[in-house]
């Protein structure tokens, strides 16, 4: 009986220490297509993301990965998924940006759904009738902004203002130096939008240049709502601060 017993808590014990075991497939987005490309020239790369990842977490978006369908255009990949009160979301990342599969469910296992569970829009999130998943619901998001920067590491400003009227405008829009300002010339720049959680937390947003922000995920995104006197970003420009992690 205490050899049996023994077993057991060092299985569990062991389980603890592989990564992903307990939070790689608990996010909230269940994961129906991924497209890679732009509006002009995309390909579905559902069952090739599945394969990256089985094998990481946290990957870098790349035309070598995915192939590509648009030499010499901007390209990028997007995923679409269902959230927990059954809307369907779209999340885009730009080339060279970093995937994080800590916000997707069964991530790591790639169990995406079932028959059922299929993508009911195109490539822009909008519906088969060419409406967009837009104004209906873009102020509902899980994720309240505190601070938006755009720029480097080493030269960088503050536009959380500039965020704001942009997204009084549009839930869609691309990052672009001539939107912004260009604080860095002749270097890549981000955008990074710092934000709190569901769970009090707070996460780093980053959006490479000629990249598509999706503000679906932002609580008052179109009426620019963003946090009060007391809701500040804690960290500096890499999300550090002793205290937070980057997502």
């Amino acid at each position: 009986m205490f050899k049996k017993l023994s077993a057991i808590l060092f299985v569990a014990a062991w389980s603890l220490l592989l990564p992903g075991t307990l939070t790689a497939d608990e996010g909230e987005y269940v994961i129906l297509s991924a497209q890679y490309g732009n509006e002009g020239n995309h390909v579905d790369v559902t069952n090739r993301l599945k394969e990256l990842a089985r094998r990481d977490r946290r990957f870098r978006v790349d035309y070598r990965t995915f192939g590509d369908p648009a030499p010499g255009q901007a390209k990028s990949l997007r995923i679409y998924a269902r959230g927990p009160d059954g809307r369907e979301r779209m999340f885009e990342y730009g080339d060279n940006s970093v995937i994080d599969g800590a916000r997707f469910r069964s991530w790591g296992s790639g169990e995406w759904g079932g028959p059922n569970d299929r993508w009911s829009g195109n490539w822009n999130g909008g519906d088969r009738d060419g409406d967009r998943d837009g104004d209906r619901g873009r102020d509902e998001g899980q994720f309240l902004i505190l601070s938006a920067q755009y720029g480097n590491r080493r030269r960088h400003i503050d536009v959380t203002n500039r965020l704001k009227e942009m997204a009084r405008t549009d839930r869609h829009y691309r990052v672009d130096y001539r939107t912004f300002g260009d604080p860095a010339p002749g270097e890549p720049k981000v955008l990074r939008i710092y934000a709190r959680g569901p769970h009090g937390r707070e996460h780093m947003f980053e959006y490479p240049d000629n990249s598509v922000i999706d503000g679906a995920q932002f609580r008052g995104w179109g009426t620019g709502e963003w946090g009060g006197p007391n809701d500040r970003w804690s960290g500096d420009w890499d999300a550090r601060d002793g205290e937070h992690e980057r997502r």
